[in-house]
């Protein structure tokens, strides 16, 4: 039986963030939540979790994200590995809207961070929050209740959501595409289609694709079993194969993209073409918050909540 090596995260970095974060506020954290009982009230008995999520560790995280300590330290995480900053790359994708949403779907949401902006970005838009694990929509509605964002969280797998043919106005998805093979990706983007009306935009944000082939050490920072089929791949393409017309990828600075896509409108139908309109930032408060856990410790660490 092979024998798992340490990924340059577990060897060199840990232990540098682990002088930056409160591992006693994540115990406290951990210890607040009832896991299970808030897990089970998101927990949908139809949706049926796909093999490359289960079989496989994310984050050095073993069994992945369904288990209460993924949720817990998923931020901390992140809040270290996207540079320049957090914020700065998922508002990225916030300004990359050009359509005015009435309902927005994001797919893989994770503990919320996007989701957050998003709906703050869109106040009066429904928007909804979709991921497979429970256990993150725990500390993604955690999130939104502290901000007093009113955002609806759905357990559920984005290669099929079940909600109906063209009832978004946008769908997102945030550092999803590199945790999933590229054929599952390619459900998902079809998914998005059918979810959008026409004219509706989708938008992906993920790792700088150019950037990773070039440099292939920094797949070796974190245990992501998918990260180098990521790599290898184009989401432009994939994109055009799932049907999106005006694709378009902007970098993110030098490790991530943002990638944008739309439902193509008949030409006859002018009505819906005077309703895709860019949208304009305006001046707002989109910082991350995290419940001010700003530093906690992952299992990467070998710390377990």
């Amino acid at each position: 039986m092979a024998v798992r090596q340490d990924t340059i995260w577990e060897r060199f970095l840990s232990p540098v963030v682990r002088l930056l974060i409160d591992e006693e506020g994540l115990r406290r954290y951990a210890d607040s939540i009832d896991w299970e009982k808030e897990s089970d009230r998101f927990r949908r008995e139809d949706v049926i979790m796909p093999p490359y999520y289960i079989s496989q560790n994310f984050h050095g995280i073993t069994g992945g994200y369904l288990k209460s300590s993924a949720a817990v330290t998923y931020d901390p995480i992140t809040q270290y590995v996207l540079p320049p900053n957090e914020t700065i790359v998922r508002q990225a994708l916030i300004d990359a809207i050009k359509v005015q949403p009435r309902r927005i779907l994001d797919l893989g949401c994770g503990t919320g961070s996007t989701t957050l902006m998003l709906k703050q970005a869109f106040p009066e838009a429904e928007v909804i929050g979709l991921d497979l694990s429970p256990y993150m929509l725990v500390r993604a509605e955690d999130k939104a209740r502290t901000a007093g964002l009113d955002i609806v969280w759905r357990h559920g797998n984005a290669e099929k959501t079940g909600f109906s043919d063209a009832s978004f106005d946008l769908v997102t998805a945030s550092l999803l595409f590199h945790e999933t093979p590229n054929a599952v990706s390619q459900t998902i983007l079809r998914e998005s289609f059918r979810l959008l009306v026409v004219g509706g935009q989708v938008l992906i944000l993920d790792g700088n694709q150019k950037t990773l082939r070039q440099l292939d050490w920094l797949n070796d920072v974190f245990e992501e079993p998918y990260i180098r089929e990521y790599a290898a791949g184009n989401i432009d393409a994939s994109m055009g194969a799932a049907g999106f017309e005006a694709v378009r990828t902007q970098d993110v600075w030098w490790t991530n993209q943002v990638t944008s896509g739309v439902k193509p409108i008949p030409a006859k139908d002018t009505t819906i073409q005077k309703n895709v309109t860019r949208y304009s930032v305006t001046s707002r408060d989109n910082t991350i918050d995290n419940n001010d856990l700003e530093g906690l410790e992952s299992p990467a660490f070998g710390v377990m909540a």
